[in-house]
């Protein structure tokens, strides 16, 4: 037999009208599809997450200091879902904990939709592209930028701490901070630095 595609076709009587009538009738239920469920990895939509307000402070001491801290403002007022809504005066101090000449520093506050750990990468790649090298510790700086607070987060993890640790116990970093943010910097806390060189410059 040759190689062939055989049909079958079943042809069925018509069935009377009586019989139609007398046979059940069987109900057909239409169910809906179900909604594909979302994935737990997919990340998250960052236009619609509520924004944050952060600080960061900004210093530098190699170079053209005052030109570099006013760069990196504009730099992170382009930052994707981040916008700098206050800039504090440049100020002029001594260095704590570092090597080299005075330092410029400035605190910036911003609005960001970036969760704090992305936002601190942007931070470093900023430091990286303005020259940032660490030789040694406390080696002078082409710019250092520190996020200061992020919103009321408290975050201990071995990259982040929020608040900044050391925050407190630095003039340069708690002057501009209540210049652009009086609530943020107690009285006794400005005493309590009040013995730390810094003037405005600017």
């Amino acid at each position: 037999i040759p190689a062939t595609t055989l049909a079958m076709v079943l042809l069925r009587r018509p069935r009377s009208a009586a019989a139609v009538a007398a046979s059940p009738r069987v109900a057909v239920v239409r169910r809906p599809r179900p909604h594909p469920t979302p994935t737990t990895d997919r990340p998250p939509d960052l236009a619609v997450r509520e924004p944050v307000v952060a600080f960061v402070a900004l210093g530098a001491n190699l170079g053209d200091a005052q030109a570099a801290l006013a760069r990196a403002m504009d730099a992170l007022d382009r930052l994707p879902h981040t916008r700098v809504t206050a800039r504090s005066s440049l100020y002029r101090s001594a260095p704590v904990d570092a090597r080299g000449p005075d330092f410029v520093n400035a605190v910036v506050r911003v609005s960001t939709r970036l969760p704090a750990p992305t936002l601190l990468d942007e931070l470093q790649q900023l430091e990286q592209a303005a020259g940032r090298e660490r030789p040694y510790r406390h080696a002078p700086r082409t710019l250092d930028l520190d996020l200061l607070l992020y919103g009321d987060a408290s975050i201990d993890s071995p990259r982040l701490t929020l608040p900044h640790p050391r925050m407190h116990e630095r003039a340069f970093v708690l002057v501009p901070l209540a210049e652009i943010e009086p609530s943020r910097v107690t009285l006794q806390a400005l005493t309590a630095v009040a013995g730390q060189r810094i003037e405005r410059i600017g």
